[in-house]
C-alpha cells in the first residue's frame, strides 16, 4: 500500500477538490499520511493568484522532494495551468496536472507508476466546456460542507489571472449538486457553503440565472438546516433575488459582497464594472430584506494609481457603508494582468501604511456589528471544544457567522441550540449561555 500526503494552497474550491481527491485516493486503496511524514507520493495541490502563490507553490513541491527524494512529486492545479512550461521543466516535479483533469487523478497516477505514458494533463482550459464533475462523499468536520456548483470567470479583472488559470464559466448539473448535498445530510451534515470561483454567474453559460432557484432546491433538501452563500458579485443583488432568499428560514443572512476598491476611478481601472454607489444600493437591499445582516467584503490597497486622493475616498466609503469584516489585501502584481503593466505602480511602504489603517477600521466595525448582538436570542451551531483558559467551551457560529463559545464539558458538536450573547470571551468570540 503506498502512502500519500496531500497539501493545498489557495481557495475555497482548492479546499473543496483536494477533499475530493484525498477520497478517491482512499477508495483506491492509497494510505493518507501527513504531508509532514515521508511519504511515497506528496500531491500538492497549488495556487497562482499572485506571484508569491506561485513561488509558495514552488516552494512546497521542492519542500516535499527534500523530505523524500525517492517520492513522487505531483503539482496540481492553477499554477500548473497557468506555468506549465516551468512546471515541466521543474526537477522537483515529477508529475504536472492541469485543472478539469483533478478528476482523473488516480488514473494518471496509476499509469505514471506503471511506466505508462500519462497522456495530456494540462488542457487549454480557455477552451473547454466541461465542468469538472467531482463528489464529496463525507467532510471531515460532518458539520459544515463547501458544495462547488461552478468553475471559471468570464469578468477579466484587470488585476486577477483566475480567468487563465480556470478558464470560461462552466455550471454544474443542479441534479449533480442536490444528489451530493442529499447525501451529506443523510451522513449528518447541517450546513452547506455554496462555492465557485464566481457563484453570482452560475447558470449564464446555460442562458439563465440559476442561482436562486438552486437554493430554493437545497433549501427542500431533509437534514440540510443552513445555507451559505460563497462570494457574491454586487450585481447579482436586486430587489427580486434578495426577497426570494429572504423567504428561505435556512438560507444565513451572511454575505460576502466583493468591493476592491471604494473609489469609482480604482473601480474602473481594476474594470470591476459597478459604482460605489450601485454598490451601497445593493447593500440598502440586503439591509433592508435581512434586517442585519452580516456583509463582509475584499479591499485591495495600493492597486497601481492610486493616488492618496483616491485612497481617502476608499476610506471614507468603508465608513459609511460600516461592514461586518473587511479582508484587507494589499496589491500583488501578478505577471499576465493588465495590472502588471499599468503605470503609478505604489511603493510597497504606502501600502503597508493603507493597510494598517483599513485593518484598524475594520476591527473597529466589526466589533460594533457583533456588540449589536448583546442580549438577543440566536440559533448556534456547535462545530468543535475549544480549551480557553483552562476551561472547556463548545464553539460555533450564529447564522450571521459570528464566532460563540458556551461554556459546558459536554460536546455539543453538530447540534444546534438557541440562546444568549451576554458579552465577549475574546476579541474574535462572543459568550453564550
Amino acid at each position: 500500500m503506498k502512502s500519500v500526503a496531500l497539501h493545498n494552497l489557495g481557495c475555497k474550491v482548492n479546499g473543496y477538490e483536494i477533499d475530493a481527491m484525498q477520497q478517491m485516493l482512499q477508495e483506491k486503496g492509497y494510505k493518507i499520511v501527513s504531508f509532514d511524514e515521508e511519504a511515497d507520493i506528496y500531491i500538492v495541490n497549488t495556487c497562482t493568484v499572485t506571484n508569491i502563490a506561485d513561488r509558495k507553490s514552488r516552494q512546497m513541491l521542492h519542500k516535499a522532494k527534500k523530505r523524500n527524494p525517492k517520492a513522487i512529486v505531483v503539482a496540481v492545479g492553477c499554477y500548473v495551468q497557468t506555468g506549465r512550461e516551468d512546471v515541466l521543466k521543474d526537477s522537483g516535479v515529477d508529475l504536472a496536472i492541469g485543472n478539469n483533469k483533478k478528476k482523473e487523478l488516480t488514473e494518471i497516477l496509476e499509469r505514471f507508476l506503471d511506466g505508462k505514458e500519462t497522456g495530456e494533463t494540462v488542457i487549454n482550459i480557455g477552451e473547454t466546456e466541461e465542468f469538472e464533475e467531482m463528489c464529496l462523499k463525507e467532510t471531515s468536520g460532518h458539520t459544515r460542507a463547501y458544495i462547488k456548483i461552478q468553475d471559471g470567470c468570464n469578468q477579466f479583472c484587470s488585476y486577477c489571472i483566475i480567468p487563465y488559470a480556470r478558464g470560461r464559466v462552466r455550471s454544474r448539473k443542479e441534479e449533480d449538486i442536490l444528489n451530493e448535498i442529499g447525501k451529506l445530510a443523510a451522513g449528518g451534515c447541517k450546513e452547506v457553503v455554496l462555492t465557485g470561483i464566481h457563484i453570482s454567474s452560475y447558470g449564464t453559460d446555460r442562458g439563465e440565472r440559476a442561482l436562486a432557484p438552486l437554493i430554493q432546491a437545497i433549501h427542500a433538501i431533509d437534514g440540510i438546516e443552513r445555507i451559505r452563500l460563497g462570494s457574491l458579485e454586487p450585481g447579482i443583488v436586486t430587489e427580486e433575488f434578495a426577497e426570494e432568499l429572504g423567504k428561505l428560514k435556512k438560507l444565513c443572512p451572511h454575505f460576502h459582497l466583493s468591493l476592491q476598491s471604494g473609489c469609482d476611478a480604482t473601480l474602473k481601472r481594476m474594470n470591476r464594472r459597478y459604482t460605489t454607489r450601485e454598490y451601497c444600493e445593493k447593500v440598502d437591499i440586503l439591509r433592508r430584506v435581512f434586517g442585519s445582516p452580516a456583509i463582509t467584503t475584499d479591499v485591495i490597497v495600493g492597486f497601481p494609481g492610486e493616488t492618496e486622493e483616491e485612497f481617502a475616498e476608499t476610506k471614507a466609503f468603508l465608513e459609511k457603508v460600516k461592514l461586518y469584516e473587511m479582508h484587507i489585501f494589499k496589491y500583488s502584481r501578478r505577471e499576465g494582468t493588465r495590472a502588471a503593466g499599468m503605470d503609478r505602480q505604489v511603493a510597497d511602504e504606502t501600502k503597508t501604511e493603507r493597510s494598517s489603517i483599513l485593518l484598524a477600521m475594520g476591527k473597529k466595525h466589526s466589533m460594533e456589528f457583533r456588540e449589536s448582538f448583546f442580549g438577543r436570542k440566536l440559533e448556534v451551531l456547535f462545530e468543535e471544544e475549544k480549551d480557553i483558559a483552562g476551561e472547556l467551551f463548545q464553539v460555533g457560529h450564529t447564522k450571521e457567522y459570528v464566532k460563540v463559545a458556551k461554556k459546558s464539558e459536554k460536546s455539543l458538536s453538530n447540534e444546534i441550540f438557541a440562546g444568549k450573547i451576554i458579552g465577549f470571551l475574546s476579541d474574535d468570540i462572543m459568550l453564550f449561555e
